[in-house]
C-alpha cells in the first residue's frame, strides 16, 4: 500500500526561517462539529478536494471561520474547537488562497492532490504467509513456555522479550492505539488485549465507533493487524507473542478505502480520539500523504504540518506518548538535501530536492514523536532504514532480509506477526520497528504509571542498548559505503540512543 513505509522517496526543496518547533508552537485541543449548511456561492469548476483551514482556538474565531468557508464555497466536515483545526471540502481552485486571507487563519491548505473520488490500488507489497501446515500449528497447543510459533521470532529474543514477559507481561491499564490500515480484532491472538472502546475508523477526518469500523477493509490491507501482534499478541498458546502481551492494544483506521492513502485529516481525527479516549501511547508506521517531506514554504505543505502537529501536540498535554518509523528509503534526515521523485503520491509525482531541516515527514519529525529506525538480526541498521544524527531516538528490529539472516527454522530475516483472517506473515521495515519500540514504552508504562509522556521517552533512550557505529557499512560488499553514521557510543544516527530493550524495562 502505497501510503506506508514504503521506498518511495520525494523531492523538492524550498528554503524557510523558522524551525518546525517555532513555527508550530500552537496551544492544542479537541473536536467537536457537524456538516455546515451548503455553500452560500457556486464554487468554481475543478475537483473537489479535502482542506485542513488552522485558526485561533477561541470559540468567535472558529465560528467566523466556519462562516467564511461557506462563503468561500466550501462545506465543514467537522471542527476540532481546542486545537483549531476545521476540515472542510471545496471544488473551488482558489479556495485555499481565499482561506489564507481570512482575519484568525494562520494556515491553510489542500490535504491532497487528487480528487476525493479518485481510485487507485491497495497493494502493500509482498508478505511471507505461512504455509497452511506451519498455520495449523497454531491450533491445538495448549499454552506452553513459548508460543508456537515463537521459535521464528527472533526479534523476542533480540530485545529480551520473552525474558521480560516472565516478569511483567505489561499492565491491562495500559492500551497501545495502532494508527494504521485497521486491525482484525477478532485473531485469536489480538481478541483477548484488543480494546474496542479505544477504537474507531478516522478515514475522512470524523471518528466512527460503530462495531467493527476499525477493522481492515480487506485481508490485503494486513499491515495494522501485523503491526498490532508486534505490540501485544498474546501469549495463549496460539500462534506468536507480542513485545509487552499483557497490554491492551486498540485500532483507529486511518488508510483511505479508494487508494489507501493516509490523507491529513485522517492522522488528526486518530491523535485527538485517541487522547480523548484514554491512549497512552499510539503506534505510527506509516507517513502522512501525500507528500513524503512537507516543506514549509509551500502554503498546502505547511497548513499539513500545522494540523497534524497541532493534534500530537494536544495528545501529548493529555497524556499520550507517540512512536513513529523513521522511513524505509536510506535517508539522512541530517544531511543537507535528499532528492526524492514519490510525491505527491496521489497525483504525478515530481523530483524535488529538500532540506530535510526545513521539509518534514510527519509525523515522525515533528516535536516529542519517538522516531525509531529499524535493525536486523545482527543488531545493525537494517539495509533500508532512514538514519539521521538527532532524529533517531532509539533503534528497534525490524527486520533484514536480504543481508542479515537469522539462524531460526524458516531463516527468515523479517518479522513473524499476525495477519488478518487468522493468519500469520513475515514483514520488514520500519514499520515492523515502531511497534517493538512501541510494546517496550508500553512495558515502562505498566512499570511507572506516573510518567508521562516526557518521562516515558527519557526511559525509553534510558534503558536502550547502543551498539555504536559500525567501522564499516558496506553490506553488498562492493568497497563503498552504504551509509554513514555520525555520533558516538552514546547516541548516534543510526541507533540514536540505542536498541531497546524490554528486559531492562521491567527490571
Amino acid at each position: 500500500m502505497a501510503h506506508l513505509r514504503s521506498s518511495r522517496r520525494l523531492a523538492l526543496a524550498v528554503p524557510v526561517a523558522l524551525s518546525l518547533t517555532a513555527s508550530l508552537a500552537f496551544l492544542p485541543g479537541v473536536a467537536s462539529a457537524a456538516p455546515q449548511s451548503a455553500p452560500a456561492v457556486t464554487a468554481a469548476d475543478g475537483p473537489e478536494l479535502a482542506y485542513v483551514v488552522n485558526t485561533k482556538t477561541d470559540r468567535r474565531t472558529i465560528a467566523s471561520v466556519e462562516k467564511a468557508v461557506v462563503e468561500a464555497g466550501g462545506t465543514v466536515v467537522t471542527t476540532y474547537d481546542r486545537i483549531g483545526v476545521v476540515v472542510a471540502h471545496s471544488a473551488d481552485p482558489a479556495f485555499g488562497p481565499r482561506m489564507r486571507a481570512v482575519r484568525g487563519v494562520q494556515s491553510a491548505g489542500a490535504t491532497r492532490t487528487a480528487p476525493l473520488t479518485a481510485a487507485g490500488t491497495t497493494d502493500q507489497g509482498a508478505a511471507d504467509y505461512l504455509s497452511a501446515a506451519e498455520a495449523a500449528r497454531v491450533k491445538a497447543a495448549a499454552v506452553p513456555d513459548s508460543e508456537p510459533l515463537e521459535a521464528d521470532q527472533w526479534d523476542l529474543r533480540a530485545i529480551g522479550a520473552d525474558k521480560a514477559a516472565k516478569i511483567n507481561p505489561g499492565s491491562r491499564k495500559v492500551t497501545v492505539a495502532v494508527i494504521d490500515t485497521g486491525v482484525d480484532d477478532t485473531h485469536p491472538d489480538l481478541a483477548p488485549n484488543f480494546s474496542a472502546k479505544q477504537s474507531a475508523n478516522c478515514v475522512g477526518g470524523v471518528a466512527d465507533t460503530s462495531e467493527g469500523a476499525w477493522r481492515p477493509y480487506t485481508a490485503d490491507d494486513y499491515h495494522g493487524t501485523h503491526v498490532a501482534g508486534e505490540i501485544a499478541a498474546a501469549r495463549n498458546g496460539v500462534g506468536v507473542a507480542g513485545v509487552a502481551p499483557g497490554v491492551k492494544v486498540a485500532g483507529i483506521k486511518v488508510s483511505d478505502p479508494d487508494n489507501g492513502l493516509f490523507y491529513p485529516e485522517n492522522v488528526v481525527c486518530a491523535f485527538v480520539f485517541a487522547a480523548d479516549h484514554g491512549v497512552e501511547i499510539t503506534n505510527n508506521s506509516y507517513y502522512v500523504d501525500p507528500w513524503l517531506y512537507n516543506c514549509m514554504d509551500d502554503p498546502d505543505q505547511r497548513a499539513i504540518v500545522d494540523a497534524v502537529n497541532r493534534a500530537q501536540l494536544y495528545a501529548q498535554k493529555k497524556g499520550t506518548l507517540h512512536l513513529a518509523s523513521a522511513g524505509n528509503s536510506n535517508h539522512d534526515l541530517d544531511s543537507d538535501a535528499i532528492v526524492d521523485s514519490s510525491s505527491p503520491n496521489d497525483t504525478t509525482p515530481v523530483t524535488r530536492t529538500i532540506d530535510p531541516h526545513e521539509c518534514f515527514d510527519v509525523p515522525t519529525q515533528l516535536p516529542g514523536v519517538v522516531t525509531v529506525s529499524a535493525t536486523g538480526v545482527q543488531n545493525l541498521k537494517s539495509y533500508y532504514s532512514t538514519y539521521g544524527k538527532g532524529v533517531v531516538d532509539v533503534a528497534a528490529p525490524g527486520g533484514d532480509g536480504r543481508y542479515q539472516i537469522p539462524d531460526t527454522p524458516s531463516k527468515n530475516g523479517r518479522i513473524l506477526s499476525t495477519m488478518p483472517n487468522n493468519q500469520y506473515g513475515f514483514l520488514q521495515g520500519t514499520s515492523m520497528a515502531s511497534p517493538h519500540a512501541a510494546g517496550v514504552a508500553a512495558l515502562l508504562k505498566s512499570e511507572h504509571p506516573w510518567a508521562g509522556p516526557a518521562q516515558l521517552q527519557a526511559l525509553l533512550k534510558a534503558q536502550a542498548d547502543n551498539p555504536g557505529c559500525p567501522d564499516s557499512y558496506d553490506q553488498d560488499g562492493n568497497g563503498t559505503q552504504d551509509a554513514t553514521c555520525e555520533g558516538g557510543k552514546r547516541v548516534n544516527g543510526f541507533y540514536g540512543f540505542g536498541i531497546v530493550n524490554a528486559l531492562k524495562a521491567v527490571k
